[in-house]
């Protein structure tokens, strides 16, 4: 077996219909209901148009040697649609992993998105385009093409473990990673949550929201209150 220079075929997939319903809950709501530890990096933004609606997908998740984007070309050949193209880049800035020509390929290949941990290019370009698209930033710098790296495999990406079949779930706040084995009890709490936090926005649009609680934790805290001056 070749460790570090390997494509797996398959990955273990959740119901479409599953995944899908995440696509109406807002990624912070999602994120509070999974002890708010599965957001990516915030280094790690969208970088294509504005969203209309989340992006909802399942993971194709790649690794690759920092600035080397060959095991990405080979993704794209495998992307079906709906596809969330993930890709670990060891934390490398110095060359873009895509650029126009490529996330065109992704496009028509009907991904649901891309999220890379390292740089794209063509900036100008991306930023016109409706295809989900979330970065660390651009370079001018083009990547090799040499290898190694790994496809369907667990990884790493902006701080969270991917796994291949994970949903991943977008919006303008950023990217937030559902595991495959605990979306179907979590929706259910994302839901619950989601009509919890509507309510409180109406509360205090209407100027009716009870603010007590700060003072009282606080207190429970043990914070100092000091009626003076600060000398």
């Amino acid at each position: 077996m070749s460790i570090g220079f390997r494509v797996y075929t398959k990955r273990k997939l959740p119901a479409p219909e599953l995944v899908a319903a995440f696509k109406a809950i807002p990624a912070a709501n999602i994120a509070d209901c999974m002890g708010r530890l599965s957001a990516m990096d915030s280094r790690i933004r969208l970088l294509s148009t504005p969203l209309k609606t989340n992006m909802v997908g399942v993971a194709l998740t790649v690794k690759v040697r920092a600035g080397d984007n060959l095991m990405v070309h080979k993704a794209l050949n495998m992307l079906t649609a709906g596809d969330i193209l993930v890709v670990s880049n060891d934390s490398g800035s110095s060359q873009a992993l895509m650029g126009e020509i490529m996330i065109t390929y992704a496009n028509l290949q009907r991904a649901g998105g891309i999220v890379l941990d390292g740089p794209i290019r063509d900036l100008y370009s991306i930023q016109q385009m409706e295809l989900p698209v979330y970065a660390t930033g651009s370079t001018p710098a083009g990547p090799f093409k040499d290898g190694p790296g790994e496809i369907n495999v667990p990884i790493s990406c902006g701080g969270v473990q991917i796994n291949p079949g994970d949903i991943i779930v977008g919006d303008g706040d950023g990217v937030i990673v559902i595991a495959r084995q605990d979306a179907e009890a979590l929706l259910a709490e994302a839901v619950k949550y989601q009509q919890f936090d509507s309510q409180k926005l109406l509360v205090t649009q209407s100027g009716q929201a009870d603010r007590s609680w700060v003072d009282r934790d606080m207190a429970g805290k043990q914070c100092e209150i000091i009626e003076d001056v600060y000398r």
